[in-house]
């Protein structure tokens, strides 16, 4: 146990990142991974079993439990955003700093994609048996929707804009009042399963048009993996270049989501705080100040 113990601190002094930024961007990338994992896996089974071993039901489900459970995972070190728009709002109010934007963004990137490729391997054979051979983007047995969101036929690209803003917008309204200091709807430590939750009511409410993406990272990551795994470039040319949908949508919406909550609770929250704080340092200097006076008479009847 000694010679384990021994072992086991040497590669933990050799494998331990001190860069600080880099330990989160590295735990965004596992949590979003993770999200991947189960999200598209559950899609995965949906549509390769035909409905057999999954329904519309059970993909939100595991969507909202795979969001609480990356959060739980990546949470303590990088705050667990798993969303490039989640970043995107918490720098737009100041909350972090717009260096960890990009790198967040990349390395959320990089954990869709290799959830992606996770789920693709552990599927490789039901994918064939199902396509038949041939991996389709669109269409029918088409397999790319599996793994990034893909329009249904009645959506325009104007109404997919405005159904990701909406759909982020909502989000962003609901993440940003868990976790307001100022707010505290949630008990801490609920939080993960608090915005599980969200993403499983947006699943449920808004998931019709297009599978409700609401999350650049997640659907540009796993569609990055299908073009080169095999479906080709028609995975960006589809429904007329339908993938700047979800990649730009969102971040649309977490502007529109933060003008809302911050409009609507935030600025006035934040105005009740910042008048308590001066009664309270009103009431402080008043008593210094009685203090004072009481030391005085003190001092002089002495």
């Amino acid at each position: 146990m000694g010679k384990q113990r021994d072992t086991l601190k040497k590669l933990a002094r050799t494998f331990q990142i001190r860069h600080v930024l880099l330990c989160q961007a590295l735990a965004e990338c596992l949590g979003t991974l993770i999200l991947v994992m189960f999200g598209c896996g559950a899609v995965a089974q949906m549509v390769l079993s035909g409905g057999s071993h999954g329904t519309f039901l059970t993909v939100n489900f595991a969507f909202g439990f795979a969001a609480t459970l990356g959060i739980l995972v990546s949470g303590q070190i990088s705050g667990g955003h798993l969303n490039p728009a989640v970043t995107f709002s918490l720098c737009l109010l100041g909350r972090e700093p717009w260096r960890k934007f990009p790198l967040f963004f990349f390395y959320q990137t990089v954990g869709a994609f290799l959830g992606a490729a996770v789920v693709f391997g552990m599927y490789f054979d039901a994918l064939w048996d199902f396509s038949q051979g041939e991996l389709i983007v669109v269409g029918k047995n088409a397999t790319a929707g599996i793994f990034a969101t893909y329009p249904s036929k009645h959506l325009t690209l104007v109404n997919g804009f405005f159904d990701q803003i909406i759909g982020t917008a909502a989000l962003i309204v609901c993440i940003l009042a868990i976790v307001d200091p100022h707010n505290r709807p949630v008990a801490r430590g609920l939080e993960p399963f608090t915005v599980g939750c969200v993403v499983l009511v947006i699943g449920l409410s808004m998931g019709f048009n297009s599978g409700y993406a609401v999350n650049p990272a997640r659907d540009l990551g796993p569609r990055v993996f299908t073009a080169l795994a095999g479906w080709g470039r028609e995975v960006f040319t589809a429904n007329t270049y339908w993938f700047v949908v979800p990649i730009c949508a969102p971040f649309l919406g977490a502007v529109v989501g933060v003008l809302i909550y911050q409009l609507m609770i935030g600025y006035h929250l934040e105005g009740e705080v910042q008048e308590k704080q001066r009664e309270e340092e009103e009431d402080e200097e008043e008593e210094e100040e009685r203090f004072k006076r009481s030391n005085m008479t003190t001092n002089e009847d002495a």
